[in-house]
């Protein structure tokens, strides 16, 4: 207890002494005075309540009112490599990436630009903003301002496509199609690739969105002058200095300093070429003459030839008909040939002058283009310049001594070539035909038409007829290889003889009745008759009566029914005869017996003569 006492005295000591402060009772449920703000820092910053909604007032009216999702107008402050600054009247300024503003490269501090406000504080208290968008937002109205006023624009080509490039204008893409990059085709577009280049828009569909423009307009508009001057100085065989620009597979452009002439493919030579770059270049300068053009001279017709002399005109005037020349084969027709015995200078070969031959043929069974060839000059007009040429001249024609050689009686192999409803067209030797009528291919069958003895390209013997060299003609014959049978057939085929024969053909008139030794007669329809009243039926074999025959027109008329008539009247008239009677039946007998021993007595030559056909039958299958 004495320590403690202690050291309390001696604290007590050492202490100073404190004023006695009388604290006030506060009391419960007593709020706190409002503290004074004005009273802050008074010692430093002190304005009068006046002073300060004065400066307060200048505060607001220095920010603008902002609005997000809105386009507003913005000042450049500042670029950098991937970013730019914008100043939008707010309390901080905006960051933008630079590739935004790519199509304008030349963007500098204070450029006014169009901003579109995305966020006016993100999660980093930054704001959001937008270039891309703001123009996307306002492009369509300036795309469309911009075609009404025929306003140039400025883009940038993104990439190439198909047909030409993709341009970002206003951050819309619109399509460059090739030939609107420039007045002069261009053949590589990628050169144009991440370039910034003036535009004017030609064309807009709102439906799909699709916006065209053209750089050849500027371009053009510039020539516009040029051209109008040149147009007005043009005259018809005016000789004018220009590039070739564009080559076609039918002729060649050529630009004359803002104007386009057409050089066509037949005015670029003398001679035949296939396509115009055996004769010019791209890019190439070359001389050509106007020969034509239209009222408003925008169609311009050129000529490259007609500034060099016509060969027809350096043609040897020593050259006459009858001589021979060389050339090659330049263009084949069906009707012939064109040849080119010099540049510029060609003959005609027409098909019927290609060979003696009289058969249908074209040119292109006996030439090909680029064949060399020698021929005979035919006709030559050196004021028409034409010309027409001969081969088979080159070779001795067939029909000069066509009787020496074919004469008469002669026998010959020839080539069956073609028929026709009256005979069969055959070809002894090139250059020389004949004609086999259809009545001399066969004594004993009835030909209708001759496809039935024969075909095409099968070999036949002929027997010449006729020769008529000067119509070149030859009639010829196959039959007259054997002997005529109806000489003999005259004789065997006597009137009311009676033979075997066998019905072939049956029609409405009659029937086709074959009879020995291979030959054929007709029987009408009354005379099929049978005597129990039925008729003679197709295939059938029965006799028949010979009541009419005819060598000339080599026919044989046929009867049945004569043959029962016949007894029928026989026997009605047996009865006893007088002398005179039995004197005639006797006459008559004693000639019977004559005509059947002269028809036995045929028998051997008609064995001969069957056996003869059947031998040439085998020959012909």
């Amino acid at each position: 207890m004495l320590a403690e006492e202690k050291v309390e005295e001696t604290v007590t000591e050492e202490a100073p002494k404190a004023e006695v402060v009388e604290e006030t009772p506060i009391e419960k449920n007593t709020e706190p005075e409002e503290f004074d703000w004005d009273s802050l820092n008074a010692k430093v910053d002190v304005y009068t309540s006046s002073e300060r909604k004065k400066l307060e007032s200048l505060y607001t009216e220095s920010l603008s009112s902002i609005t997000e999702h809105e386009v507003i107008e913005g000042t450049v402050v500042s670029l950098s490599v991937r970013e730019i600054v914008i100043n939008i009247g707010y309390k901080s300024d905006g960051v933008i990436p630079r590739n935004e503003f790519r199509y304008n490269p030349d963007l500098k501090p204070g450029d006014k630009v169009d901003i579109y406000v995305e966020v006016t504080e993100d999660a980093s208290g930054q704001m959001v903003l937008s270039h891309k968008k703001a123009r996307i937002l306002k492009s369509w109205d300036r795309i469309n301002e911009a075609f009404e006023k025929d306003e140039v624009i400025n883009g940038f080509v993104k990439s190439r496509t198909k047909g030409g490039l993709i341009v970002d204008v206003f951050g819309i893409e619109a399509f460059l199609p090739g030939s609107q990059i420039d007045v002069k085709p261009i053949r590589d577009y990628d050169v144009f690739v991440h370039k910034t280049m003036e535009f004017k828009v030609v064309k807009i569909n709102h439906e799909y969105k699709n916006v065209v423009v053209s750089h050849k307009a500027l371009i053009e508009d510039e020539l516009e002058a040029q051209r109008a001057e040149i147009i007005s100085k043009l005259e018809k065989g005016q000789v004018l200095e220009g590039i070739v620009k564009n080559i076609t597979s039918y002729g060649v452009f050529i630009d004359l300093g803002g104007v386009d002439g057409l050089v066509h493919i037949t005015d670029l030579s003398w001679g035949r070429i296939s396509h115009p770059e055996e004769v010019v270049e791209l890019d190439q300068k070359i001389k050509v003459v106007i020969l034509d053009f239209d009222d408003n001279k925008k169609r311009i017709a050129l000529g490259l030839k007609q500034l060099s002399p016509h060969p027809w005109d350096s043609l040897d005037e020593n050259l006459k008909i009858g001589d021979k020349v060389k050339g090659k084969v330049v263009v084949i027709a069906d009707y012939g040939a064109f040849i080119e015995i010099a540049p510029g200078i060609e003959g005609l070969i027409h098909v019927s002058e290609m060979s003696w031959s009289q058969h249908l043929r074209t040119a292109q069974d006996f030439l090909v283009v680029g064949q060399e060839l020698e021929a005979v000059i035919l006709t030559l007009d050196r004021e028409e310049r034409k010309m027409s040429l001969g081969m088979k001249q080159l070779i001795p024609d067939p029909w000069e001594n066509i009787s020496d050689r074919y004469p008469v009686n002669s026998k010959h192999s020839s080539k069956v070539r073609n028929f026709t409803n009256f005979g069969i067209f055959v070809e002894i030797e090139e250059g020389v035909d004949g004609l086999i009528h259809i009545s001399d291919l066969s004594w004993s069958k009835k030909i209708k038409h001759p496809a039935e003895f024969t075909k095409v390209g099968d070999m036949i013997e002929v027997v010449v007829l006729d020769v008529d060299q000067e119509n070149r003609r030859l009639s010829l014959g196959h039959k007259q290889l054997e002997e005529n049978p109806w000489d003999v057939f005259e004789t065997v085929f006597t009137l009311d003889s009676i033979h075997k024969g066998t019905v072939t053909l049956m029609n409405d008139k009659g029937a086709v009745v074959s009879l020995p030794y291979g030959v054929e007669g007709f029987a009408p329809k009354r005379h099929l008759k049978k005597e129990d009243g039925s008729h003679v039926k197709a295939d059938e074999t029965i006799d028949f009566k010979v009541i009419e025959f005819s060598k000339d027109s080599k026919k044989i008329i046929l009867s049945h029914s004569r043959i029962f008539e016949a007894e029928k009247r026989a026997s009605k008239f047996n009865k006893p005869r007088t002398g005179g009677e039995r004197s005639s039946n006797q006459a008559v007998k004693t000639q019977n017996d004559k005509l059947e021993k002269t028809t036995l007595g045929d028998l051997g030559v008609l064995a001969n003569l069957k056996s003869d056909l059947e031998k040439k039958e085998k020959a012909d299958k």
